[in-house]
């Protein structure tokens, strides 16, 4: 077996700590406007509709950046495996706040017109876009840095970031709502949280920067060199040696993905629009269930250092399909400790599967296409998960009155993918060295 790099712990640390920052500083962004969305675009950008109606063009025009993060990982993950994935971790960061700090500058609808909701949705589609690369750069530059047997919980850091971008994006909104009246936070101050972003990317740039090239990919480029093998386009390789492996990548990303938008998302929506209570109070509940979210990540990806990838991914699948019964049930309480129970246990079971996909998926492929098989099967996904779930959500509460047919959705998609896991091989004793494409 290859024996892969094992770099010091300081190295380990500040490596880590990229992959952690730099995400949680890009799902500021990206998440700050699905709360947005939910709260302030639906009446701003599609002010002629009824509330249920402009919600659902407001998440509309949320899922158009999902449609985008596929193009995203095609693009970079073909630049990541032929130039490395530190240049195109920077260039995500820059477009990603660079889109976000101009939807805090638009004119309304008011304002402009119809040229409003189409600028809103460009910088989503380039939000979208730049997300796509992210990820996959993101949690390989920090896998490919790890040894094997710790490599669950070292890669699980950056999507620990993912549940951390959310607390700061939803911690500032509901910041805002609190110290401002509705007529002050729908005039200007929404703006705020975008603008901000301008900040924290500089804070990103400054630790992505000082990190060094991942040694497997650098060795993989080392020996093609010295055998002079041409190096197809990644993509066409991927669709030529790893058809099941995307296959599985998709699969099992796909209750994941929706379980997540439906708890952080749609939930804003099914509080404040259904059930009519207050928007600090589903705001301070997601805010909470958040941060224990992010401290159980780590936690599953040890755990499936132990166990595996399969065994924990499965307790996740399991228990989101089946806690999705119980979760609007405890939100019609409309109790808040009931509601903050029932988001913090959701986000945990959740935790299961998001923990070990970061080491999971990149046990799947080859170093020299593994940023862009990774990003293919992440984001290819999330076009019929995550953008169409608070789509799909809130027209079936809109259909039905009721969140049964929302907890059936979710029991389904939890379905796909525990068949998709189950049928899948157990990867945590691979070496990133070597192919094992079928």
């Amino acid at each position: 077996m290859a024996t892969e790099s094992i770099p010091t712990t300081t190295s380990k640390f500040r490596v880590v700590m990229a992959g952690l920052v730099g995400t949680t500083v890009e799902w500021y962004d990206f998440f700050l406007y699905g709360s947005a969305a939910a709260l302030v675009f639906n009446r701003l950008f599609f002010p002629a509709q009824d509330p249920l109606v402009g919600t659902l063009l407001a998440f509309i025009t949320y899922a158009v950046g999902f449609v985008a993060r596929p193009l995203g990982g095609l693009v970079f993950g073909h630049f990541g495996d032929r130039i490395g994935r530190k240049k195109l971790l920077v260039l995500s960061l820059l477009l990603m706040g660079g889109a976000t700090f101009l939807i805090g500058l638009l004119p309304t609808y008011q304002s402009v017109g119809i040229a409003a909701p189409l600028m809103l949705t460009l910088l989503r589609v380039v939000q979208g876009f730049a997300i796509g690369g992210e990820w996959g750069g993101a949690v390989l530059i920090v896998s490919e840095h790890t040894d094997g047997e710790r490599r669950g919980f070292w890669a699980s850091w950056p999507q620990a970031g993912v549940p951390l971008g959310n607390v700061f994006g939803t911690a500032v909104l509901a910041l805002l709502a609190a110290v401002q009246s509705d007529e002050a936070f729908l005039a200007w101050g929404w703006r705020i949280a975008f603008l901000l972003s301008g900040v924290l990317v500089l804070v990103g740039l400054w630790v992505r920067l000082a990190v060094s090239e991942s040694p497997v990919f650098v060795e993989a480029q080392r020996k093609a060199a010295a055998e002079g093998t041409e190096q197809k386009p990644p993509v066409l390789e991927v669709l030529r040696r790893y058809r099941s492996e995307v296959l599985t990548a998709m699969g099992a990303r796909f209750a994941e993905n929706v379980v997540y938008y439906v708890l952080t998302s749609f939930v804003l929506t099914y509080v404040t629009t259904f059930l009519g209570l207050p928007r600090g109070l589903a705001l301070n509940a997601a805010l909470i269930a958040s941060v224990l979210h992010f401290a159980s990540i780590p936690m599953w990806g040890a755990l499936s250092d132990r166990l595996g990838r399969r065994p924990v991914y499965l307790i996740g699948t399991v228990g989101t399909g089946l806690w999705a019964f119980a979760f609007f049930a405890m939100l019609d309480t409309e109790s808040f400790w009931v509601m903050l129970l029932a988001i913090t246990i959701g986000l945990i079971l959740h935790g299961a599967m998001y923990g070990p996909q970061a080491a999971y998926f990149s046990e799947l492929f080859g170093t020299r296409v593994r940023y862009s098989g990774a990003s293919i099967g992440y984001q290819l996904a999330s076009i019929v998960a995550g953008s169409l779930a608070p789509i799909i959500a809130t027209g079936l509460l809109a259909a039905f009155g009721s969140s049964v047919p929302i907890s059936i959705y979710v029991a389904l998609c939890s379905l796909v993918t525990f068949i998709a896991v189950w049928r899948s091989p157990e990867t945590r004793t691979r070496s990133l060295d070597e192919d094992h494409a079928v």
